[in-house]
């Protein structure tokens, strides 16, 4: 319950402070690129339950279709806009709303997309999804330049799932078997300084 709370009252405040940011990021997208200004995916959740995730879009509209799931660093169909707000994570501040909702809260595992989750051992992927996803975790700071370890390989989906997924699945199994509302106070603290530091 102090977790939820905790999540509701930031959420809310946070939403509220950045709202005039997240609004010139909305204008920046919807001229720099045709489409949608939110991109909106299909992921896992707690309990196995499916939710849309909520992102500024920073890729051209035909991404999918042109392109491997994982993004790597220069990767073409990323906007301009879509660099910058990438770099600085403003994307990521429309997953606020998925936290009021419910959906997520600001500290937990990443949600993955299904066809990832299917890949976890039925052990490790029990305990990640017993908990709420969230928009940042020890897991996400680890590897806060995926993009970059990935751009060196021939096929970046196959690194992810051969090399960075299994690491960040250990790491998502630590902190839902130890967290606490104080240890997300301090993960939260951290991505602030990580996200000051760019």
């Amino acid at each position: 319950m102090v977790k939820r709370a905790l999540d509701l009252a930031l959420a809310a405040l946070v939403l509220t402070l950045v709202s005039p940011l997240l609004l010139a990021a909305m204008i920046w997208v919807r001229i720099d690129s045709p489409g949608p200004v939110l991109f909106r995916q299909e992921r896992v959740g707690r309990h196995g339950l499916l939710f849309r995730i909520h992102k500024l879009r920073t890729m051209h509209v035909d991404a999918p279709a042109v392109g491997p799931a994982i993004t790597a660093h220069a990767d073409e169909r990323v906007t301009r806009a879509g660099r910058w707000l990438r770099r600085y994570r403003i994307d990521e501040l429309p997953q606020l709303i998925d936290v009021l909702r419910g959906d997520m809260s600001l500290v937990g595992p990443r949600p993955e997309v299904p066809r990832f989750v299917a890949l976890y051992p039925a052990e490790l992927r029990a305990k990640v999804l017993a908990v709420r996803p969230g928009i940042t975790d020890p897991a996400s700071l680890e590897f806060v330049d995926e993009s970059e370890l990935l751009a060196g390989s021939p096929d970046p989906e196959r690194a992810y799932v051969e090399t960075i997924l299994p690491r960040k699945l250990q790491r998502q199994v630590q902190y839902a078997e130890r967290a606490t509302w104080w240890s997300d106070l301090a993960v939260m603290a951290r991505t602030l300084r990580v996200l000051f530091a760019r």
